[in-house]
């Protein structure tokens, strides 16, 4: 028998899926995707949400489901569970989403008991209280982790003055929200106005949008229109070093300015972080984990929100070797910015690329989560097939320049959270330090 592995198959376009769309008068934008692989409907809603109470919007979410003014939680659970499905909701700076599925004769119900809660969720006084103090007991936890309180100091150092600066709120901001002040956020900002729903499942999608018009016609209109400043410039400096006593990691964070989905180097800065360190195969990875072993999983990878983009770099390390691997990591930086990649680096990392956007649309939650999240930016999966043919076609040329525009240590924002006492004399050989 051979042991011969037989070469990849050559990747073809990216086929979109049959489709079709609709803006209903009050503003909602719907979308409704044929994916017939299984008897299922994946649903995804996403609400503008900038400018939010951080407190506020995360008990919305998590009691937005807690009843109405017709139906109890108990109703609605027994309902969902009727037509084989579910529904939650999260947010974040920039949004508010409900995600659920449900069998596809369910689609209506699963709709209707939707619209009833968008109309009409009662945010009862004793399912506040409850999921305040779960919320604030999970954040009370976060704040003794280690990499959560490193990404605290990093947003601080990179978005001083804005609003993305504080991303997490206090537990006892959360214990202080009110059932009123939950109803009244809910009237203001939980409407149609710039929201989009897509549906994802074995329906006809011009079908799938009339049960849609049907159901959710009637939610209200009127959000305001809110939106955040751009991202302030992101710059090198000193190194930021926050103080953890008796920590036996070093938590190493760095970020550089990125660019949007929309930008024309977009493609080859994608390739680019996969190269630096954006997948396992990766110059990061080789150098400080498999040669050094001063680290299990450091990675790179660009954070896309509505203000701007971002890209993040992290590693946790012993604490002996933190001024080794920040060393090594800013290296592979400047390597990456006056060594470009050669032919043999970059076609892995364009395969991984092209194969991971591939895999993201294998199924239906998937190409409704993805179909959500271009929404949110102005995209729509046509921009999606257009990106992987457009990162088939990046050159070498065109990657190497976005190593050298925007992988230079030079412009690296450095924090590192760990025993300060220990590493900071080491960190003085490299650059200056300042503690936060």
């Amino acid at each position: 028998m051979s042991s011969v592995v037989p070469d990849l198959t050559p990747a073809g376009p990216l086929v979109v899926p049959e489709r079709a769309e609709r803006t209903l008068p009050n503003g909602l934008h719907v979308i409704a995707i044929r994916r017939s692989s299984i008897p299922l409907v994946e649903l995804r809603l996403r609400v503008p949400f900038a400018r939010a109470d951080l407190a506020q919007g995360g008990l919305l979410a998590g009691t937005l489901f807690a009843g109405t003014d017709e139906m109890d939680i108990y109703a609605i659970t027994t309902e969902l569970q009727a037509v084989g499905g579910g529904l939650a909701a999260g947010t974040d700076l920039d949004r508010l989403t409900v995600s659920g599925n449900c069998l596809v004769d369910g689609l209506d119900r699963l709709l209707e008991l939707l619209a009833l809660t968008l109309n009409g969720a009662a945010y009862p006084a004793g399912e506040v209280e409850t999921e305040a103090e779960r919320i604030a007991d999970r954040i009370s936890l976060a704040r003794t982790q280690p990499g959560h309180l490193a990404r605290v100091a990093l947003l601080k150092r990179i978005y001083p003055g804005h609003p993305y600066e504080v991303q997490t709120p206090d537990p006892e901001q959360v214990r202080a929200v009110t059932r009123e002040d939950l109803v009244a956020l809910h009237a203001a900002r939980v409407r149609p106005d710039g929201a989009s729903l897509v549906l994802v499942g074995d329906v006809v999608p011009e079908k799938a949008l009339d049960s849609v018009a049907q159901a959710l016609s009637g939610w209200t209109p009127g959000a305001p229109d809110v939106s955040f400043p751009d991202l302030p410039a992101l710059g090198g400096g000193p190194i930021t070093l926050v103080d953890r006593p008796g920590s036996v990691q070093s938590c190493v964070r760095i970020a550089l300015p990125g660019v949007s989905r929309n930008h024309p180097d977009h493609p080859a800065l994608t390739l680019a972080n996969l190269v630096f360190g954006g997948y396992f195969s990766s110059r990061l990875v080789g150098n400080i984990r498999e040669d050094k072993g001063y680290t299990y999983s450091p990675h790179s990878g660009v954070e896309h929100s509505l203000a701007g983009s971002t890209i993040m770099i992290s590693a946790d390390v012993a604490t002996e070797v933190t001024a080794p691997a920040l060393l090594e990591t800013l290296y592979e930086l400047g390597r990456l910015a006056v060594l470009p990649p050669d032919t043999e680096e970059l076609e892995q990392a364009r395969e991984y690329a092209l194969g991971s956007l591939r895999l993201g649309m294998a199924t239906q939650a998937g190409i409704a989560s993805l179909t959500s999240m271009l929404e949110g930016f102005g995209l729509d999966l046509d921009w999606l097939a257009g990106h992987c043919d457009r990162l088939a076609a990046v050159s070498l040329e065109e990657v190497a320049a976005a190593g050298a525009r925007y992988f230079s240590p030079a412009n690296a924002a450095i924090v590192i959270l760990g025993e300060a006492d220990v590493i900071e004399p080491s960190l003085k050989a490299l650059a200056g330090v300042v503690r936060a």
